[in-house]
Protein backbone atom coordinates (compact mmCIF):
# COMPACT_ATOMS: atom_id res chain seq x y z
CA UNK A 1 0.00 0.00 0.00
CA UNK A 2 3.04 2.29 0.22
CA UNK A 3 3.12 2.75 -3.57
CA UNK A 4 -0.58 3.65 -3.55
CA UNK A 5 -0.10 6.19 -0.76
CA UNK A 6 2.87 7.61 -2.67
CA UNK A 7 0.76 8.05 -5.80
CA UNK A 8 -1.86 10.03 -3.86
CA UNK A 9 0.79 12.09 -2.07
CA UNK A 10 2.73 13.05 -5.21
CA UNK A 11 -0.42 13.80 -7.24
CA UNK A 12 -1.77 16.06 -4.49
CA UNK A 13 1.66 17.66 -4.16
CA UNK A 14 1.49 18.78 -7.81
CA UNK A 15 -1.58 20.93 -7.08
CA UNK A 16 0.05 22.34 -3.93
CA UNK A 17 3.28 23.27 -5.76
CA UNK A 18 1.31 25.05 -8.47
CA UNK A 19 -0.57 26.96 -5.78
CA UNK A 20 2.72 28.04 -4.19
CA UNK A 21 4.09 29.32 -7.52
CA UNK A 22 1.88 32.37 -7.18
CA UNK A 23 3.27 33.16 -3.72
CA UNK A 24 6.89 32.94 -4.87
CA UNK A 25 6.19 34.72 -8.18
CA UNK A 26 7.26 31.78 -10.32
CA UNK A 27 6.65 31.92 -14.06
CA UNK A 28 4.32 28.92 -14.38
CA UNK A 29 5.04 28.20 -18.05
CA UNK A 30 8.82 28.32 -17.65
CA UNK A 31 8.65 26.00 -14.65
CA UNK A 32 6.43 23.56 -16.58
CA UNK A 33 8.87 23.41 -19.49
CA UNK A 34 11.82 22.45 -17.27
CA UNK A 35 9.59 20.14 -15.23
CA UNK A 36 9.10 17.99 -18.34
CA UNK A 37 12.83 17.57 -18.90
CA UNK A 38 13.18 16.45 -15.28
CA UNK A 39 10.26 14.03 -15.73
CA UNK A 40 11.84 12.69 -18.94
CA UNK A 41 15.19 12.10 -17.20
CA UNK A 42 13.47 10.31 -14.30
CA UNK A 43 11.57 8.07 -16.70
CA UNK A 44 14.59 7.31 -18.85
CA UNK A 45 16.79 6.45 -15.85
CA UNK A 46 14.16 4.14 -14.38
CA UNK A 47 12.91 2.45 -17.55
CA UNK A 48 15.61 2.68 -20.27
CA UNK A 49 16.47 -1.00 -19.79
CA UNK A 50 12.97 -1.83 -21.08
CA UNK A 51 13.65 -0.19 -24.45
CA UNK A 52 13.43 -2.57 -27.40
CA UNK A 53 15.19 -1.76 -30.73
CA UNK A 54 11.96 -2.79 -32.47
CA UNK A 55 10.30 0.34 -31.05
CA UNK A 56 12.16 2.46 -33.62
CA UNK A 57 11.51 0.19 -36.59
CA UNK A 58 7.76 0.65 -36.13
CA UNK A 59 6.91 4.27 -35.30
CA UNK A 60 3.11 3.96 -35.20
CA UNK A 61 3.28 5.27 -31.64
CA UNK A 62 5.08 8.52 -32.58
CA UNK A 63 2.01 10.56 -33.69
CA UNK A 64 0.31 9.63 -30.41
CA UNK A 65 3.40 10.64 -28.42
CA UNK A 66 3.41 14.04 -30.16
CA UNK A 67 -0.34 14.52 -29.57
CA UNK A 68 0.07 13.53 -25.91
CA UNK A 69 3.01 15.93 -25.49
CA UNK A 70 0.92 18.90 -26.69
CA UNK A 71 -1.84 17.87 -24.28
CA UNK A 72 0.71 17.42 -21.46
CA UNK A 73 2.11 20.93 -21.72
CA UNK A 74 -1.18 22.73 -22.38
CA UNK A 75 -3.26 20.96 -19.72
CA UNK A 76 -0.48 21.24 -17.15
CA UNK A 77 -0.25 24.98 -17.82
CA UNK A 78 -4.00 25.35 -17.27
CA UNK A 79 -3.78 23.24 -14.08
CA UNK A 80 -1.17 25.67 -12.82
CA UNK A 81 -3.27 28.74 -13.60
CA UNK A 82 -6.45 27.17 -12.24
CA UNK A 83 -4.74 26.09 -8.99
CA UNK A 84 -3.72 29.72 -8.48
CA UNK A 85 -6.97 31.38 -9.61
CA UNK A 86 -9.67 28.84 -8.70
CA UNK A 87 -7.93 27.00 -5.87
CA UNK A 88 -6.53 23.53 -5.28
CA UNK A 89 -9.86 21.93 -4.33
CA UNK A 90 -11.81 23.03 -7.41
CA UNK A 91 -8.95 22.26 -9.81
CA UNK A 92 -8.47 18.72 -8.48
CA UNK A 93 -12.17 18.01 -8.92
CA UNK A 94 -12.17 19.26 -12.54
CA UNK A 95 -9.14 17.09 -13.36
CA UNK A 96 -10.30 13.92 -11.61
CA UNK A 97 -13.89 14.17 -12.85
CA UNK A 98 -12.54 13.94 -16.40
CA UNK A 99 -12.87 10.21 -15.79
CA UNK A 100 -16.44 10.70 -17.03
CA UNK A 101 -15.22 12.23 -20.32
CA UNK A 102 -12.79 9.38 -20.97
CA UNK A 103 -15.55 6.87 -20.20
CA UNK A 104 -17.87 8.54 -22.73
CA UNK A 105 -15.05 8.30 -25.27
CA UNK A 106 -14.53 4.61 -24.52
CA UNK A 107 -18.24 3.93 -24.93
CA UNK A 108 -18.12 5.56 -28.38
CA UNK A 109 -14.75 4.21 -29.61
CA UNK A 110 -14.91 0.70 -28.16
CA UNK A 111 -18.68 0.36 -28.53
CA UNK A 112 -19.06 -0.38 -24.83
CA UNK A 113 -22.50 -0.82 -23.34
CA UNK A 114 -24.13 2.23 -21.73
CA UNK A 115 -25.52 1.08 -18.38
CA UNK A 116 -27.59 2.89 -15.78
CA UNK A 117 -24.57 3.00 -13.45
CA UNK A 118 -22.41 4.63 -16.14
CA UNK A 119 -25.09 7.24 -16.85
CA UNK A 120 -25.43 7.97 -13.12
CA UNK A 121 -21.66 8.23 -12.71
CA UNK A 122 -21.30 10.62 -15.65
CA UNK A 123 -24.16 12.79 -14.39
CA UNK A 124 -22.70 12.85 -10.86
CA UNK A 125 -19.33 13.89 -12.29
CA UNK A 126 -20.93 16.75 -14.22
CA UNK A 127 -22.87 17.79 -11.12
CA UNK A 128 -19.72 17.69 -9.00
CA UNK A 129 -17.77 19.95 -11.37
CA UNK A 130 -20.67 22.37 -11.70
CA UNK A 131 -21.30 22.63 -7.96
CA UNK A 132 -17.69 23.18 -6.87
CA UNK A 133 -17.00 25.67 -9.66
CA UNK A 134 -19.94 27.97 -9.02
CA UNK A 135 -18.38 31.06 -7.50
CA UNK A 136 -19.72 34.40 -6.45
CA UNK A 137 -17.37 36.18 -8.88
CA UNK A 138 -18.77 38.13 -11.76
CA UNK A 139 -17.91 39.17 -15.28
CA UNK A 140 -14.53 38.34 -16.78
CA UNK A 141 -13.25 36.53 -13.68
CA UNK A 142 -16.17 34.12 -13.69
CA UNK A 143 -15.85 33.56 -17.45
CA UNK A 144 -12.12 32.86 -17.12
CA UNK A 145 -12.71 30.38 -14.27
CA UNK A 146 -15.30 28.47 -16.25
CA UNK A 147 -13.05 28.29 -19.31
CA UNK A 148 -10.16 26.86 -17.31
CA UNK A 149 -12.31 24.27 -15.54
CA UNK A 150 -13.99 23.26 -18.80
CA UNK A 151 -10.59 22.87 -20.49
CA UNK A 152 -9.37 20.71 -17.61
CA UNK A 153 -12.50 18.59 -17.47
CA UNK A 154 -12.59 17.86 -21.21
CA UNK A 155 -8.84 18.07 -21.92
CA UNK A 156 -7.80 15.70 -19.12
CA UNK A 157 -10.43 13.22 -20.30
CA UNK A 158 -9.10 13.38 -23.87
CA UNK A 159 -5.55 12.91 -22.57
CA UNK A 160 -6.53 9.81 -20.56
CA UNK A 161 -8.43 8.44 -23.55
CA UNK A 162 -5.48 9.04 -25.90
CA UNK A 163 -3.09 7.29 -23.50
CA UNK A 164 -5.49 4.38 -23.14
CA UNK A 165 -6.01 4.05 -26.91
CA UNK A 166 -2.25 4.19 -27.56
CA UNK A 167 -1.61 1.54 -24.93
CA UNK A 168 -4.31 -0.72 -26.37
CA UNK A 169 -3.46 -0.34 -30.08
CA UNK A 170 0.03 0.97 -30.87
CA UNK A 171 2.39 0.26 -27.96
CA UNK A 172 3.43 -3.19 -29.16
CA UNK A 173 7.19 -2.67 -28.79
CA UNK A 174 7.26 0.26 -26.37
CA UNK A 175 6.25 0.11 -22.71
CA UNK A 176 3.70 2.64 -21.39
CA UNK A 177 6.29 4.00 -18.95
CA UNK A 178 8.78 4.78 -21.74
CA UNK A 179 5.98 6.13 -23.94
CA UNK A 180 5.09 8.57 -21.14
CA UNK A 181 8.75 9.54 -20.67
CA UNK A 182 9.18 10.22 -24.40
CA UNK A 183 5.97 12.27 -24.34
CA UNK A 184 7.42 14.31 -21.45
CA UNK A 185 10.63 14.85 -23.44
CA UNK A 186 8.77 16.04 -26.54
CA UNK A 187 6.63 18.35 -24.38
CA UNK A 188 9.81 19.85 -22.97
CA UNK A 189 11.20 20.41 -26.48
CA UNK A 190 7.97 22.11 -27.58
CA UNK A 191 8.18 24.32 -24.52
CA UNK A 192 11.80 25.28 -25.24
CA UNK A 193 10.82 26.36 -28.76
CA UNK A 194 8.06 28.56 -27.32
CA UNK A 195 10.43 30.00 -24.69
CA UNK A 196 13.04 30.73 -27.39
CA UNK A 197 10.41 32.52 -29.48
CA UNK A 198 9.32 34.58 -26.47
CA UNK A 199 12.93 35.40 -25.60
CA UNK A 200 13.70 36.64 -29.12
CA UNK A 201 10.50 38.45 -30.00
CA UNK A 202 9.06 39.37 -26.59
CA UNK A 203 12.28 39.84 -24.59
CA UNK A 204 11.15 37.26 -22.03
CA UNK A 205 13.98 36.30 -19.66
CA UNK A 206 14.46 32.77 -18.36
CA UNK A 207 15.18 32.99 -14.63
CA UNK A 208 17.05 30.53 -12.44
CA UNK A 209 14.24 30.40 -9.88
CA UNK A 210 11.83 29.19 -12.60
CA UNK A 211 14.25 26.41 -13.58
CA UNK A 212 14.58 25.35 -9.93
CA UNK A 213 10.79 25.44 -9.56
CA UNK A 214 10.55 23.17 -12.63
CA UNK A 215 12.91 20.68 -10.99
CA UNK A 216 10.82 20.73 -7.81
CA UNK A 217 7.66 20.14 -9.87
CA UNK A 218 9.15 17.52 -12.21
CA UNK A 219 9.99 15.00 -9.51
CA UNK A 220 6.44 14.56 -8.06
CA UNK A 221 5.00 14.87 -11.58
CA UNK A 222 6.92 11.84 -12.79
CA UNK A 223 6.68 9.77 -9.63
CA UNK A 224 2.91 10.25 -9.42
CA UNK A 225 2.75 8.29 -12.69
CA UNK A 226 5.63 5.93 -11.89
CA UNK A 227 4.08 4.81 -8.60
CA UNK A 228 0.64 4.44 -10.20
CA UNK A 229 2.14 2.10 -12.83
CA UNK A 230 4.04 0.29 -10.07
CA UNK A 231 0.85 -0.17 -8.03
CA UNK A 232 -0.74 -1.86 -11.04
CA UNK A 233 2.14 -4.35 -10.96
CA UNK A 234 2.52 -5.13 -7.27
CA UNK A 235 -0.97 -4.84 -5.77
CA UNK A 236 -3.34 -7.79 -5.96
CA UNK A 237 -6.42 -5.70 -6.69
CA UNK A 238 -7.92 -4.60 -9.99
CA UNK A 239 -6.58 -1.58 -11.87
CA UNK A 240 -9.99 0.08 -11.74
CA UNK A 241 -10.02 -0.29 -7.94
CA UNK A 242 -6.60 1.36 -7.74
CA UNK A 243 -7.67 4.21 -10.01
CA UNK A 244 -10.88 4.78 -8.06
CA UNK A 245 -8.98 4.85 -4.74
CA UNK A 246 -6.38 7.29 -6.12
CA UNK A 247 -8.96 9.65 -7.65
CA UNK A 248 -11.14 9.75 -4.54
CA UNK A 249 -8.13 10.24 -2.26
CA UNK A 250 -6.65 13.04 -4.39
CA UNK A 251 -9.98 14.90 -4.49
CA UNK A 252 -10.41 14.57 -0.70
CA UNK A 253 -6.82 15.48 0.26
CA UNK A 254 -6.62 18.35 -2.24
CA UNK A 255 -9.87 19.74 -0.86
CA UNK A 256 -8.61 19.46 2.73
CA UNK A 257 -5.34 21.19 1.83
CA UNK A 258 -7.15 23.91 -0.11
CA UNK A 259 -9.67 24.65 2.62
CA UNK A 260 -7.21 24.48 5.55
CA UNK A 261 -3.73 25.45 4.34
CA UNK A 262 -4.73 27.97 1.66
CA UNK A 263 -7.97 29.12 3.32
CA UNK A 264 -10.00 28.59 0.14
CA UNK A 265 -13.69 29.42 0.42
CA UNK A 266 -15.73 26.48 1.70
CA UNK A 267 -19.48 26.55 1.15
CA UNK A 268 -22.29 23.99 1.55
CA UNK A 269 -22.60 23.92 -2.26
CA UNK A 270 -18.93 22.95 -2.59
CA UNK A 271 -19.38 20.29 0.08
CA UNK A 272 -22.24 18.78 -1.96
CA UNK A 273 -20.10 19.05 -5.10
CA UNK A 274 -17.22 17.19 -3.45
CA UNK A 275 -19.59 14.48 -2.24
CA UNK A 276 -21.05 14.17 -5.75
CA UNK A 277 -17.51 13.92 -7.18
CA UNK A 278 -16.53 11.11 -4.82
CA UNK A 279 -19.79 9.27 -5.55
CA UNK A 280 -19.16 9.74 -9.28
CA UNK A 281 -15.74 8.06 -9.09
CA UNK A 282 -17.12 5.16 -7.04
CA UNK A 283 -20.13 4.77 -9.33
CA UNK A 284 -17.98 4.74 -12.47
CA UNK A 285 -15.69 2.22 -10.80
CA UNK A 286 -18.57 -0.16 -10.08
CA UNK A 287 -19.94 0.49 -13.59
CA UNK A 288 -16.66 -0.66 -15.11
Amino acid sequence: MIVLAGTVLFTTLIFIIFRLFEKFKIDTFQAIVFNYFVAFICGWVLYSDELSPRAFSNLDWLPYAIAVSFLFIYIFFVIGLSSQKNGVAITSVAVKMSLAVSMIGMIIIYNESLTILKICGILLALAGVLLVSLEGSKGNKKSSSWKMLLILFIGSGILDLTLNYAQQHVLNDLTPSLFSAIGFGIAGCIGIVILAFNSIFKSTKIKLKNILAGIVLGVPNYFSIYLLLKSYEVLEITNSSILAFVNVSVVVFSALVGFTLFKELFTPRKAVGLAASILAILTLYFAS
